[in-house]
């Protein structure tokens, strides 16, 4: 799975937790641990499927917008993860006179393809508001009062 996915589950939970629902991409890449640049390449894409808009300015920064703790995280896996599952390589080729070689690509693409269905219908079962009230239990547990 490529690290896009999970950065943009950290990016939309933080910025759900956040009081004013906003950051810039220096805050969220802090939390993230890595490049701000990384953090505006993923949050583009969210903001072209309507989950944040920006903020222009001094003290602009990314928002979130409302009901996006709605989405799922089948829902983000599609937009910046789909086809991670399968390796980009696999052995053989049709052309190939063994029998193995000249069958092999199309059934693991076949196994990899029902891999990746099973992994998102899972995921289609879980919300960001789901990981939201996760990460609320830790911090509870971490810090009882």
């Amino acid at each position: 799975m490529n690290s896009e996915f999970n950065i943009a589950v950290h990016c939309l939970t933080l910025l759900s937790l956040k009081e004013e629902r906003m950051a810039n991409s220096e805050e969220i890449a802090k939390s993230v641990c890595t490049h701000p640049a990384r953090i505006r390449k993923v949050l583009g894409l969210l903001r072209k499927q309507g989950y944040v808009t920006t903020k222009e300015g001094v003290g602009g920064g990314y928002l979130l917008n409302p009901g996006t703790e709605k989405v799922t995280l089948g829902d983000l896996y599609r937009l910046l993860a789909r086809g991670s599952l399968k390796p980009s390589w696999c052995s053989g080729g049709e052309e190939l006179p063994c029998e193995v070689a000249s069958n092999i690509e199309g059934i693991m693409d076949q196994i990899y393809s029902g891999g990746e269905a099973a992994l998102e219908r899972y995921l289609d079962g879980i919300t960001l508001t789901d990981v939201i009230k996760q990460i609320e239990e830790a911090g509870s547990a971490a810090n009882p009062t």
